[in-house]
């Protein structure tokens, strides 16, 4: 038997039959849409020669469980898995990578929102514990918005275990922390980092922290004590992605000069 997930939602779906139409095994839309979008998605699908299904929206529910689905569900051929060997090898052509490492987030919304920064701004992969973590659930699916199907989520037995392998890798590993004394921007982010968000409340585990090489901050001028994970992942991705473009607008300018 054909291994399968399911992903719901007009804009997740619309964008792996875009991209990855060959893993779609069966379109799934409400018998009760008839609406441009979904026309648009069922056309797509049959270009593509995709099965289309039309269905009760009540059997759509049961198929999905209680989310917001908007009528839209495919059966997919799942992206293959990448172990922690996989993310080690992969490290042997990949140049400055950028890694993010997740310390037991529990929310899946906000792992498919950092799974959805981490893919914009280039990041090789996303680590998270196997256990007493959130997963590549059908809900981060959504809200990654097609980025489970291009970044890969490494589940690794051992966080600490896995961060001391990257780092004899040679790379960095920078953990966020609202007490550390040194500001995001004032740290060189432009080599090989992996960049180590706690969970939700709970941040950091000791462990973790002692683990990495450097702790950096986000400023913040209001009065809130923290962000949310999914916030500060976006805001630590984005200043690694700005350094490097930095770095590299400024190689292109040498090299044009006569």
């Amino acid at each position: 038997m054909t291994a399968r997930e399911t992903i719901y939602g007009v804009h997740a779906v619309r964008l792996m039959l875009a991209r990855h139409p060959q893993r779609v095994l069966t379109l799934r839309l409400a018998a009760s849409r008839d609406d441009a979008r979904a026309r648009e998605l069922e056309e797509l699908a049959r270009a593509h020669g995709r099965p289309v299904e039309r269905m009760p929206a009540q059997a759509l529910q049961q198929l999905v469980g209680e989310v917001a689905h908007q009528g839209v569900a495919a059966d997919i051929a799942p992206l293959e898995k990448w172990s922690e060997d996989d993310l080690l090898g992969a490290l042997d052509t990949a140049k400055s990578p950028l890694l993010l490492a997740l310390d037991g987030v529990q929310d899946p919304h906000n792992l498919g929102a950092c799974l959805r920064t981490a893919d914009a701004c280039g990041a090789l992969a996303v680590i998270v514990p196997r256990d007493r973590a959130a997963q590549l659930t059908p809900a981060a699916r959504k809200v990654a918005a097609g980025a489970a199907e291009t970044t890969p989520v490494v589940p690794v037995t051992n966080l600490v275990r896995t961060l001391k392998l990257l780092k004899q890798a040679e790379l960095w590993l920078v953990a966020a922390d609202a007490g550390a004394s040194t500001a995001a921007y004032e740290l060189d982010l432009t080599g090989g980092i992996v960049l180590v968000l706690g969970a939700e409340g709970a941040g950091l585990r000791q462990l973790t922290r002692e683990t990495c090489d450097f702790k950096v901050r986000l400023p913040q001028l209001g009065s809130v004590e923290s962000l949310n994970v999914s916030v500060a992942a976006g805001m630590l991705l984005y200043e690694a992605l700005r350094q490097r473009a930095t770095v590299a607008a400024a190689g292109s300018r040498e090299r044009s000069q006569p």
